[in-house]
């Protein structure tokens, strides 16, 4: 159990674990590679290390040598049928992309994860994958892990994205590599882009053009890939210092992707003074420190295309809207309630017990600021985010906040804790 109160403000520079997106991301792509890449940065997380362990039951193997990992790719035909049943733990993430990769090996494999993930909706993969030729299986006749994945030819399509859902676009492109023609995949709303930057950086055939994504089979070849720091995890820190008068925060060489900065624009509209510098690209991702300094915010409305930049940002958000003044509304965040929790419920349940005026939405929610907090022991449904934004909304409360459940922190960011202690001031 976590337990944290009132501070003084935040001050200091930090450095956060690699982006848990990228990590996912590289694994994978090196796994069905040519050659041998590294990863520099990879997140030790549970949700990665889960990633890790299913390439390893299909003969991916990996050493790791200092801060790297260095994986020996296997090439797009090189996996080996598992033994067992593949369990991504409760890596959404792992099972979704990892289900297009399969659909076009030659052999069967079963993929499940805890029981979390066997009540995650995923249709939304395997629906496009059956009509690119997939055989999927559901538990109970429906699409819920675990899933029996029968490999077979698969056949290029051109489909839109029903939801602003990056895994969703990811798992069919996977699959697009190992299918006859082009797969192309339209998105409604843009998502975030990791996975169509690094096929391009493995030398991909693949080409982006508006909100269009096409992409024909070709071989990749391994390269080294370095994980920016994850804006995600910076968050709970960010929003923080952004709220609370007197901090000064830098926190280093974190990922600058577009698609994935929409907390820090919508900070910024809510009158945070948030700075970005020494700015650099590598490997079509940004990454930069963001030099975050505290004072008032005030309310705002968060909808549309801004969503789908800062959907996993939204519990942390509301954390800080709690210290603006007036009302900040979220809508067209239904995504959020399929999630490792429902979270938007998850959210106005735990932070009323805080003295939070928030309001449940069927697609959001309404927070109106500022609070005073207080004390309570609040639970965090197994959901690492939840957990990390209800530690820090005890940095506001004079009283401490006992946060149940918090090794789920550890999916995403081991040390959190321990970080977080380096920079708070009494």
């Amino acid at each position: 159990m976590l337990t944290v109160s009132r501070i003084k403000n935040i001050q200091g520079r930090i450095a956060v674990p690699g982006d848990k997106s990228i990590s996912h991301r590289a694994l994978m792509l090196l796994a069905i590679s040519e050659g041998r890449g590294r990863i520099k940065g990879f997140l030790r997380g549970a949700d990665c290390l889960s990633t890790a362990a299913c390439l390893r039951q299909l003969g991916v193997g990996f050493e790791e040598r200092g801060n790297e990992l260095i994986i020996d790719g296997r090439g797009l035909w090189g996996l080996e049928e598992p033994r067992g049943v593949l369990d991504v733990g409760n890596s959404g993430t792992t099972l979704r992309l990892l289900s297009g990769i399969l659909a076009g090996q030659a052999f069967t494999s079963v993929i499940t994860g805890d029981h979390s993930i066997q009540k995650r909706p995923m249709d939304r993969v395997a629906v496009p994958l059956r009509k690119m030729g997939a055989a999927i299986a559901g538990k109970d006749g429906r699409d819920l892990a675990p899933l029996v994945i029968q490999g077979r030819g698969l056949l290029g399509i051109d489909y839109t994205l029903p939801v602003a859902s990056a895994q969703v676009k990811s798992a069919i492109l996977l699959a697009g590599l190992y299918a006859e023609g082009e797969t192309v995949v339209r998105e409604v709303k843009p998502a975030r882009n990791h996975t169509e930057l690094m096929l391009a950086c493995l030398g991909a055939d693949i080409k982006t053009e508006g909100g269009k994504i096409g992409l024909k089979s070709s071989k990749l070849q391994a390269c080294d890939i370095a994980v920016p720091g994850d804006l995600s995890s910076a968050a709970f820190f960010i929003a923080p210092a952004a709220a609370i008068k007197g901090s000064h925060l830098v926190v280093e060489g974190v990922g600058l992707n577009p698609t994935r900065t929409g907390l820090i624009d919508v900070l910024r509209r809510m009158g945070a003074a948030i700075e970005l510098e020494n700015v650099t690209e590598r490997g079509g991702e940004l990454r930069g420190d963001i030099v975050v300094r505290g004072r008032r915010l005030h309310g705002t409305v968060v909808e549309g295309e801004m969503v789908p930049r800062l959907i996993d940002e939204i519990p942390i958000l509301a954390v800080a809207a709690s210290q603006a003044e007036g009302i900040t509304t979220v809508r067209g965040a239904e995504e959020l309630r399929v999630k490792e929790s429902d979270r938007i419920s998850a959210l106005a349940q735990e932070l009323v017990r805080l003295g939070i005026d928030i309001q449940e939405l069927p697609d959001g929610l309404q927070i109106k600021g500022p609070c005073s907090l207080r004390g309570a022991e609040v639970q965090s449904f197994g959901d690492h985010r939840m957990a990390m934004a209800l530690a820090a909304a005890g940095l506001f409360s004079p009283e401490p906040v006992k946060v149940q459940g918090s090794e789920c922190i550890s999916v995403s960011f081991p040390g959190f804790a321990q970080l977080l202690a380096k920079i708070v001031k009494y």
